[in-house]
Order: structure tokens, then sequence, then C-alpha cells
């Protein structure tokens, strides 16, 4: 079993890596740790998303985290983020949500070799870490 923590820090090592204006689904940096899913992202980034860029790290549909969709706004203002009106109107997600399509950040071949990186550390730490000891 990996630890959490060395997860954790990989999941937060993928959001430093995530430009201004671009975002990715707790899903999309599940896929690229080859590791996880979703809610496995999703706290690993409650726990201390505070100390990276939190707000580009969304929901599949294009919100913000759940319940800052206030805070996030004014990140992705300055940023220049493409938003859209979010469907079913105003609620606890806002009254927007990112422009997946325009948004979603795809990595460049020297940032793939960087996340191939954060990957394989990843693998090697659970490897380790399920790794039976001698007696």
């Amino acid at each position: 079993m990996r630890n959490a923590a060395d997860y954790q820090e990989s999941v937060l090592d993928v959001a430093r890596l995530i430009p201004p204006a671009f975002v990715l689904t707790y899903g999309d940096i599940a896929e690229l740790l080859e590791s996880g899913g979703p809610r496995q992202v999703g706290a690993a980034m409650s726990r201390s998303g505070s100390a990276v860029p939190w707000w580009r790290v969304i929901r599949a549909g294009g919100f913000p985290p759940r319940g800052l969709a206030g805070e996030a706004h004014p990140h992705y203002t300055a940023e220049g983020t493409p938003l859209r009106a979010a469907r079913g109107g105003p609620g606890q997600d806002g009254d927007y949500a990112v422009d997946l399509r325009s948004a979603r950040w795809t990595p460049s071949a020297e940032e793939l070799g960087e996340l191939t990186r954060i990957r394989e550390r990843l693998r090697r730490q659970s490897e380790t870490d399920t790794a039976p000891t001698l007696a």
C-alpha cells in the first residue's frame, strides 16, 4: 500500500506544474499519476492544498473545489482562466464554471518528463512501502 504522505506530495507536485489560466480535474491528476482516483486526489488536496495553486485543480464538470467558488473566482479572473455560466444557475458552487475545453492543461514534452519523474518516484515509494522485510 502506498504511503498517504507520498501520494499527497505527488498530487501537490502535479498541482504546482499547472500554469496560470489552466486547470486539471481531480481525475486528470489521478490519470497522470496512474494511481488513485478523483476522491484520493481531492483528499490529498484538501489536506494541504493551500500550499499550491489549489484553484487550478477542479471537479469534472468544470466547477471549482466544493465550497470554494467565491475564493477561487478572483484567482481565475486574475489569471484569465476561461469561464462559462454554470448550468442550473447559482448555488453552493457559484454561478460559473471553468470552460474545460479551453482551460484544460496539456503538458509540453518537458512537462511530461517532469510528470513522468513524479509518477516514477511515487511508484518507487509504493514498491518500497510494500517490499517484504526480512527478519
